[in-house]
């Protein structure tokens, strides 16, 4: 039996919040659109928008703890995005939803949580134990793992200083960049082993760059591509599912 299919008409335009990376940003554009291709069978795309925000001031305000200038810099790229016909938008990164409850309460429209749509994937996979692993402020700060944790999953990050140090430094001075190197990715593979010694089950890549460096082929246990899901959360919004 043929699928009745949302006319395309009628698909909500969702505004993306970038540049954190715009390397990981390209990677939530195209899962979008080829996953709207995919549901119409054709080449029809769905109504997005992108503002891509400075990444060097947000790296800049991070290191000096001005979290509240990253919020207001977020708040006025959702409210150009809203202005711009978008009915609901997501930050493209894990870590900008450190300021998500104070954005989201100046305004009037939704933004999809990524760690929402990641518990919702994780508990879809039956998997009780998580690795996580992220930039050092999603690591040392709950404003992600607690929202899995509230959804019955054991959450587990790395408790050594120097290794939440040296994956930010991953993080900020290679994969921003589009730089992958084998040893860096040996590096990675080594921590996230250590966790599923502790119990882990899988382990969600909880910064949007690290799924360009970490593939399912690289390991035996699931990985929670955040980017993926996240994007799954914005087609499912797209498509009124």
């Amino acid at each position: 039996m043929k699928q009745n299919k949302l006319p395309h008409q009628e698909m909500k335009t969702l505004g993306l919040i970038g540049g954190t990376s715009w390397h990981s940003t390209i990677e939530y554009y195209a899962a979008i659109n080829q996953s709207i291709n995919d549901y119409y069978g054709n080449n029809t795309n769905p109504p997005l928008l992108v503002y891509t925000i400075n990444q060097a001031e947000v790296h800049r305000f991070q290191k000096i703890n001005k979290w509240d200038s990253i919020a207001v810099m977020l708040k006025q790229a959702a409210l150009g995005l809203h202005k711009g016909g978008a009915t609901s938008v997501m930050f493209c990164a894990n870590t900008p939803h450190k300021v998500f409850d104070v954005v989201q309460n100046q305004l009037d429209f939704p933004i999809i949580h990524i760690g929402d749509a990641t518990a919702k994937a994780i508990k879809n996979k039956g998997v009780k134990n998580v690795a996580f692993l992220g930039t050092i402020y999603t690591m040392e700060a709950d404003f992600i793992t607690k929202r899995i944790a509230d959804n019955g999953v054991d959450v587990f990050v790395p408790e050594e200083k120097e290794v939440l140090v040296e994956l930010q430094r991953i993080i900020e001075e290679e994969l921003t960049y589009g730089v992958i190197k084998p040893a860096t990715k040996t590096y990675v593979l080594n921590v996230i082993q250590g966790l599923v010694d502790k119990g882990a089950e899988g382990v969600v890549l909880g910064c949007t760059e690290f799924p360009l460096m970490i593939f399912d082929e690289d390991l035996k246990i699931p990985i929670f591509n955040t980017t993926e899901i996240h994007s799954n959360a914005a087609v499912d919004y797209i498509l009124k599912r």
